[in-house]
């Protein structure tokens, strides 16, 4: 009998948890403020449910909570101006903060500088329900003053965010199996990410600690702006692209301090020089590292040939690079015949006809370099990826067998650099099917090659993928926003 009732008494406590999580975790549809923001001629008014932890035990809630906006035209005219959405089917744009891999909070509706509505705002103009979630990043720390937002904290909590809202979504507006992720930078990379390990089991336990809902993690789409990932290549993909250029403006991050932390989170000052011969020693190194990377992808273009380097760093994926930097030229020429001169360009004749070759080295010569090298993994652990994948004692580790040798000091584990990295997981099945990617051809924040070969292997592996690169643009994002939100109209039809 005694037995009997412990094990009752266990099962009972075990109910009693898993209630007390779900009641923790189940939204209140009434907790919610009116609002409106006038955005030119329009007044956009919305409800805001702000402030809400989306785990059971959150190890920091300013950063683990997200704000819920709906249309309040929703719950007066029912469905949105054009009639594409009621309350129940409009996607969720769900925008991260994250930049530098540093903690972000979440987004609110809001004009920028220039008087225009932000992406939060843009959507919900639009007819869209948004969902901002935070996220912890690599300066985070807990009560006990240890690390907690190291890889893979930031990922781990954007998939906490999205669990909650499939968790809640009879009690919210807007349909959780029509999430749109998007960010910038590493929030870019984070987007990325979130999209292709949907419910990948390695992520789990981690989940789990938290106290994260019962549900998946699986989104619709993808918005990334110049994503900064595959981190573990983007030295030797930077050095292939900007190996010529031997100047740099970069920004300075310091180093470690005497407490073995900088969390960089003041501004920085742009630092000038021109590599040293060390660093070009490095520089050549890395760059001959490449095209192996490259070939064991097996990546094809949209006809189906194989896109690869030779030992030089020229061939097929190179030309393809070069056609992708052409073909934006162009695009923003035929938009403003003033906008450029053909300076990359050289006339060619073959024959009876005439073409053009872009000038691919006059084209990075016309722009320092935003880091010296090693671009990420620094030797000296001095650069804010290096913090990224620190863990709770340690403010930095290296990343790269490369930099981990020549420069000492400890390399994160293998599973979670993996975990940090979209290209993981293209064959996931749970992986969202629609991407759009944009890397400006003026961003030399990480290499165009980077995001071009995700675009690829998205597209290899059966996605839907929309890859430009906008002639001229910097290191940024939402800087197209009507284009941003014409093309998820498309995909969610």
């Amino acid at each position: 009998m005694k037995k009997t009732a412990l094990v009752l008494s266990a099962a009972a406590c075990l109910c009693a948890a898993i209630s007390a999580q779900a009641a923790d975790l189940k939204f209140d549809p009434d907790k919610f403020e009116t609002r409106s923001i006038k955005a030119g001629e329009k007044e956009v008014k919305f409800r805001a449910y702000e402030g809400i932890v989306y785990v059971a035990k959150p190890v920091d809630s300013r950063f683990q909570r997200l704000n819920f906006y709906v249309p309040a035209r929703y719950f007066e005219d029912k469905k949105d101006e054009t009639g594409k959405f009621d309350a129940s089917s409009a996607p969720i744009f769900l925008p991260n903060s994250i930049g530098g891999y540093m903690p972000g909070e979440p987004f609110t509706p809001a004009l920028d500088k220039n008087g225009k509505p932000n992406a939060v705002l843009t959507a919900l103009e639009r007819g869209y329900v948004v969902a901002t979630p935070g996220a912890r990043g690599r300066s985070s720390k807990d009560a006990n003053g240890k690390f907690s937002g190291k890889a893979s904290a930031a990922i781990v909590d954007l998939k906490a965010a999205v669990r909650y809202l499939k968790f809640n979504d009879a009690a919210m507006a807007g349909d959780a199996n029509k999430i749109i992720s998007n960010g910038t930078s590493a929030g870019g990379a984070m987007s990325a990410l979130l999209g292709v390990s949907a419910d990948a089991p390695e992520f789990e336990p981690y989940l789990a600690a938290l106290g994260a809902a019962k549900a998946s993690d699986e989104i619709y789409a993808v918005s990334a702006y110049c994503p900064v990932t595959n981190l573990e290549n983007a030295d030797t993909a930077y050095e292939w692209m900007f190996g010529a250029q031997t100047k740099y403006e970069k920004m300075d991050f310091g180093t470690l301090d005497a407490a073995g932390f900088n969390d960089r989170s003041g501004k920085l000052k742009t630092v000038h020089g021109e590599l040293s011969g060390e660093q070009k020693e490095l520089s050549a190194a890395l760059k001959s590292a490449f095209p192996a990377y490259v070939n064991s992808l097996n990546l094809k273009d949209a006809k189906g040939r194989a896109l690869i380097l030779e030992p030089n760093g020229e061939g097929s994926f190179k030309e393809y690079l070069k056609k992708t930097l052409a073909d934006s030229y162009a695009a923003a020429k035929s938009r403003d015949k003033s906008l450029l001169k053909p300076e990359f360009f050289t006339l060619e004749t073959q024959g009876c006809t005439l073409g053009y070759d872009f000038k691919f080295d006059d084209y990075i010569l016309s722009m320092p370099r935003a880091k010296a090298a090693p671009a990420f993994d620094g030797l000296r652990l001095e650069n804010p990826e290096n913090d990224f994948f620190g863990d709770a004692d340690a403010a930095a580790k290296h990343f790269t067998e490369f930099s981990a040798k020549r420069g000492g000091g400890e390399i994160a584990d293998a599973k979670i650099i993996k975990m940090a990295n979209a290209m993981n997981y293209l064959g996931n099945a749970n992986a969202a099917k629609f991407y759009r990617i944009r890397h400006g051809t003026a961003d030399s924040d990480t290499a165009l090659a980077v995001p071009l070969i995700l675009a690829l292997g998205l597209q290899n592996a059966g996605k839907t993928v929309d890859f430009a690169a906008p002639w001229g643009q910097g290191h940024g994002g939402d800087y197209d926003l009507d284009e941003l939100f014409r093309w998820i109209d498309r995909v969610v039809k």
